[in-house]
């Protein structure tokens, strides 16, 4: 296992077709009362046109069948990838802690990252990846189709530091070389969680790195109510967008005074 900063965690599971050779990209999924919507996340990584594929699947001990649900599809489905991981934390850690720690498994050259409540078109990482290696770029994303909620196309577009500055439009799903994601020292901790994959990107920026558009819808994004972002994040608008301003100063966002909802 490669190090990266881990919290206290036990592998539930491990399968696959090859667990000594790691696959070209790993998939990693952070789990957390989900277990009405994670085997359709699941299935989508299972129905990618790339054959190499490992998975890595971080469950935040949740208090719903989750991890179960997780368990039988994994049991039920590992020879479909060279390797195939459910890792299960000792305590609720949250999002960033956990995908840090699904970093720390991650053995391949290059990692796409996906939430269980979204799920991935068949094309996409082997798209992405595609896209990575042609251009030399640090990581790659799509454009997004809204479900659930809402029905709708994303507003994502092609790598903009300025754009950035006033405000994300850049989801979590994308590939990354894993070499570069490491560099920017994975996710870091907020008080209010909801904008770990914003910190990201700017610290991709930060660290002179370049993301990749594919201007085509890869990856679908789930709109619904009980969202972190929906649920936490906008509620406490106003000390995230402090926070992110002191982490990173030459942000341009918008003062919020107040919440929002």
């Amino acid at each position: 296992m490669t190090q990266f900063p881990l919290s206290a965690h036990n592998v539930a599971f491990q399968g696959g077709r090859s667990l000594a050779l790691p696959a070209e990209v790993t998939v990693i999924v952070t789990l957390y009362n989900y277990t009405s919507v994670i085997q359709e996340a699941l299935d989508s990584v299972a129905e990618q046109t790339m054959s190499s594929i490992d998975l890595v699947v971080v469950e935040d001990r949740s208090s719903d069948s989750s991890f179960d649900t997780a368990l039988a599809w994994m049991k039920k489905n590992h020879l479909r990838f060279e390797s195939c991981k459910l890792i299960q934390n000792d305590w609720n850690y949250g999002l960033a802690t956990s995908r840090n720690i699904a970093l720390g498994h991650v053995l391949s050259e290059y990692v796409m990252v996906l939430d269980a409540d979204n799920t991935l078109l068949p094309t996409a990482v082997e798209r992405l990846l595609r896209a990575v290696e042609v251009s030399g770029d640090a990581a790659a994303y799509s454009q997004l189709e809204l479900f659930g909620e809402v029905s709708a196309v994303g507003d994502a577009g092609a790598w903009d530091p300025e754009r950035l500055g006033r405000g994300n439009y850049i989801d979590a799903m994308a590939l990354f070389r894993t070499l570069a994601i490491r560099q920017c020292g994975g996710y870091d901790l907020f008080e209010v969680a909801g904008w770990e994959d914003y910190d990201l990107w700017c610290k991709f920026h930060e660290q002179g790195l370049v993301a990749t558009f594919v201007p085509q819808i890869l990856c679908r994004y789930r709109v619904h109510g009980s969202s972190m972002l929906r649920a936490e994040t906008n509620a406490e608008i106003a000390t995230v967008t402090s926070e992110m301003v002191r982490r990173h100063p030459w942000l341009k966002l918008p003062v919020q005074v107040g919440g929002a909802s």
